[in-house]
C-alpha cells in the first residue's frame, strides 16, 4: 500500500492582504499558511529590519518564500546595467536577512530592455552568479507586458541560454493565461527549473493586461481561468515548491486581512480538491466531497415588533399558514406546500427599528453531519449555538455576508418538532409549491469571497457573472446552483456607490417562491389583497413587441403585475411584492421549458417600482 502524499506547503504575498506588514503575517499565519512572499514595498514601510522581520515571521510559523519583486534588472546601457547590478548586491544583503533564497526578478518593462535573446541572457546569468556565490537563486519572470519578454516561453528560452543553475523561472498563472499561453508545454521544462509558482485568477475582461492584472486579478475558482489544469502542468514538469498566491486586487487591498487571508487559504484547498479530482496521482487526497445539497428546509428571517406583524400579514395573504411556534424561542414557522419560511424576533437591534432580513437558510443535506465536517475542512467553522434540551442539534456555518447557513434533514423528530403546533394546518394556499431560489445582496467586498465560499464549502456551481445598467447604479450578478437546480441563490451587490443619495434598496433581499401556475396564483393574492408590485405600461407594450406572447397572458400580465423573459430554452414568470422591513420582499415564479435564469433582464423594472412604491406607501415599512 502506497503512503500518502504530504499536503502541499502553502503561501502567500503579502501584496495580497491590507494593512502592515505586521497586519499581514499576523493574518497569513492565522488562516493557516506556511510561507509567505515579502513584497518589496510593504519591507520598505515596516519599522522592523529584515532580520526583525524573519524573527516574527519564525515566532508565526511563517518561512519566507520568496523576495519580490526586483524590476527592470537588464539594460542595453552598460553604466545602467551596472547600477542594477549595485542594486541587485543590496538586495542580496537584505534577502540574507530575511533568511529568503529566492528573489523574483520580472522582465523588464523599461524603453532599454534588451531585446536580443543571447546578451540578456548573458546580463541574467551575470546577475544569477553573484546570487549564486552567496546561495541565492533568482526566479524569472515574464511580465505580460514586458518590454522584449513577455511570454513564458520567451522567459524560458532565456533562462536556458543562461545556462546557471542559480538561475530557474517563475511561472505566473495571470501572465500565461491572461495572453492565452499554453501550459501544457511546461512539459519541456525541467522540474529543477522552475523556481517558483505564483496562482491568480481572473474574470475574462477585455482591457490593458496590466490595468487586468494591478486591479482585477482573483483568487483561484473565484474567476474564469483553469487554475486547476495550470497547476496540473506546473506539477506534471516536476515543481515541488509552494502554491503561493500573488493577487493584486483593489477590494482585497482594503478588506480585512485576517478574513481575505481566509478566503485565499480556502481558495488554495479548493484548488487542491479540484486538481484531486482530475489527477487522484496529483497530490494529497481531497476531503471528503460535499454532500448533496436535496432542497430547502427553510428560510429564515430576523424580524421585530414593527417587520414582523408586517411580514406575517403578507406571508398569510401569499397563502401561507401560521403552523408553528417554537418551544423556547419567539420564532413562528409559517408553511406553504414545501416552502417554510421561520420569523424569528429574538435578534435584538435598537439601531434598526422596523427592519426584516434573510437571517439564516436551512439546507437539505444527504448527510448535515458531512456537511459539517467539509465545511470544517474548507475554514468555514461551525458556529457555537445553544439550544434546548430537547430542541434538534443542527450544525450552522457564516456565510460572507453573515447569513447563517444551516445543515439539516426535514424528518418528523427533526428541527420541525422544535416547534408547537397552532392548531392551524396548511391547506393548498395560493398555489405556491416550494422554494425557486433566494436572493441575497452581498457587501461590496464579499461578491468574490461568496462565490468561492458556496463552490467550495457546499458544492454549488457558480454561474456566469452578468452586469446590468439598473435606475440607481450598475449592479453585478452571480447564481449559485445544485447539478439538479434543487438549491439556488442569486447573489447580487452593487459594483460602485458614491455620495448620499441612496433611493433604490439597501442590499435587497428576496425569498422566490414556486408555482405551477403563476397567472392563477396571481389572481388569488391580488383577490387575498397582497401587496404585488405593479408595472409599467411601457412594460407590457415592449413585451408584446418582443415575444409572440398570447393575448390573455398578455393581458394577465398587465393586469396582476407579472414580469416575463425567455431565451432559446424556454420562459420565465415572475411577480414581486413590495418591499418589507426596508429590505425584504417576495417573489413567485414559474419556470416554462428549460429555462435555467432567474429574469435578471428585468431587474431595472422591478427596482424602479420598488422605488415608486416606497416613496408613495402609507403604512409601516
Amino acid at each position: 500500500m502506497s503512503a500518502e502524499r504530504p499536503a502541499r506547503r502553502r503561501a502567500i504575498a503579502t501584496v495580497c492582504l491590507s494593512g502592515t506588514l505586521e497586519d499581514k503575517l499576523t493574518a497569513a499565519a492565522a488562516a493557516g499558511f506556511d510561507g509567505v512572499e515579502v513584497f518589496e514595498p510593504d519591507l520598505l514601510a515596516s519599522p522592523w529590519s529584515p532580520g526583525e522581520i524573519a524573527g516574527r515571521c519564525a515566532d508565526l510559523g511563517l518561512s519566507i518564500d520568496l523576495y519580490q519583486p526586483f524590476r527592470d534588472l537588464d539594460s542595453t546601457d552598460p553604466e545602467r546595467f551596472a547600477r542594477n547590478l549595485r542594486r541587485a548586491e543590496c538586495k542580496f544583503d537584505v534577502m540574507a536577512a530575511l533568511g529568503v533564497d529566492t528573489v523574483l526578478v520580472c522582465s523588464s518593462v523599461s524603453p532599454d530592455a534588451v531585446d536580443d535573446p543571447d546578451r540578456l541572457a548573458e546580463q541574467l546569468a551575470t546577475a544569477a552568479a553573484r546570487a549564486g556565490e552567496r546561495g541565492l537563486r533568482i526566479a524569472y519572470e515574464a511580465l505580460a507586458w514586458g518590454t522584449s519578454v513577455s511570454t513564458w516561453e520567451r522567459s524560458w528560452d532565456v533562462v536556458r541560454r543562461a545556462g546557471s543553475s542559480a538561475l530557474g523561472l517563475c511561472l505566473d498563472s495571470f501572465h500565461v493565461l491572461s495572453r492565452g499561453g499554453d501550459p501544457s508545454g511546461f512539459a519541456q521544462v525541467p522540474g529543477d527549473k522552475i523556481f517558483f509558482l505564483q496562482l491568480a485568477d481572473a474574470p475574462q475582461l477585455r482591457m490593458d493586461v496590466l490595468q487586468w492584472s494591478r486591479h482585477h486579478r482573483l483568487f483561484p475558482g473565484q474567476g474564469a481561468f483553469d487554475l486547476p489544469g495550470f497547476l496540473g502542468c506546473v506539477l506534471a514538469a516536476g515543481y515541488t515548491g509552494p502554491l503561493s498566491l500573488e493577487v493584486f486586487n483593489d477590494v482585497y487591498r482594503q478588506s480585512d486581512p485576517a478574513r481575505t487571508a481566509v478566503d485565499a487559504m480556502r481558495s488554495l484547498q479548493w484548488l487542491d480538491e479540484s486538481l484531486a479530482l482530475r489527477r487522484p496521482d496529483a497530490g494529497p487526497p481531497p476531503p471528503p466531497a460535499a454532500p448533496a445539497l436535496t432542497g430547502w428546509s427553510f428560510t429564515e428571517l430576523a424580524v421585530d415588533g414593527v417587520s414582523g406583524p408586517r411580514v406575517a400579514g403578507v406571508l398569510g395573504a401569499l397563502g401561507f399558514t401560521h403552523t408553528g411556534q417554537h418551544r423556547s424561542k419567539p420564532v413562528q414557522l409559517w408553511e406553504q406546500g414545501r416552502a417554510r419560511v421561520l420569523l424569528n424576533a429574538s435578534v435584538v437591534r435598537p439601531a434598526a427599528t422596523g427592519v426584516a432580513s434573510v437571517a439564516a437558510l436551512g439546507l437539505e443535506s444527504a448527510d448535515p453531519v458531512r456537511s459539517a465536517e467539509r465545511a470544517e475542512a474548507m475554514s468555514a467553522p461551525v458556529l457555537p449555538r445553544s439550544r434546548g434540551a430537547a430542541e434538534a442539534e443542527l450544525s450552522a456555518i457564516a456565510a460572507p455576508d453573515g447569513t447563517q447557513v444551516f445543515f439539516t434533514r426535514t424528518v418528523p423528530d427533526g428541527w420541525p418538532a422544535d416547534f408547537l403546533p397552532t392548531g392551524q394546518t396548511a391547506g393548498a394556499g395560493a398555489g405556491i409549491t416550494g422554494v425557486d431560489h433566494v436572493g441575497l445582496a452581498q457587501p461590496f467586498d464579499a461578491f468574490d469571497e461568496a462565490g468561492l465560499f458556496y463552490r467550495a464549502v457546499l458544492g454549488l456551481e457558480p454561474q456566469e457573472v452578468t452586469e446590468l445598467a439598473a435606475p440607481f447604479g450598475l449592479v453585478r450578478t452571480r447564481a449559485v446552483t445544485g447539478p439538479d437546480r434543487a438549491v439556488r441563490l442569486a447573489l447580487s451587490v452593487s459594483a460602485l456607490r458614491r455620495g448620499g443619495w441612496a433611493p433604490g434598496v439597501p442590499e435587497p433581499q428576496y425569498v422566490a417562491f414556486v408555482t405551477d401556475d403563476l397567472v392563477a396564483t396571481a389572481r388569488r393574492l391580488r383577490a387575498a389583497d397582497a401587496p404585488l408590485l405593479p408595472v409599467p405600461a411601457n412594460y407590457v407594450d415592449d413585451l408584446d413587441a418582443r415575444f409572440d406572447l398570447p393575448a390573455d397572458l398578455l393581458a394577465a400580465i398587465g393586469e396582476h403585475g407579472l414580469m416575463y423573459e425567455e431565451d432559446a430554452h424556454g420562459g420565465y414568470l415572475h411577480l414581486a411584492t413590495e418591499v418589507l422591513g426596508d429590505r425584504v420582499f417576495f417573489e413567485v415564479v414559474q419556470r416554462l421549458g428549460g429555462y435555467d435564469g432567474y429574469g435578471t433582464a428585468d431587474t431595472p423594472v422591478r427596482m424602479a417600482a420598488h422605488r415608486r412604491s416606497r416613496q408613495t406607501a402609507v403604512v409601516p415599512r
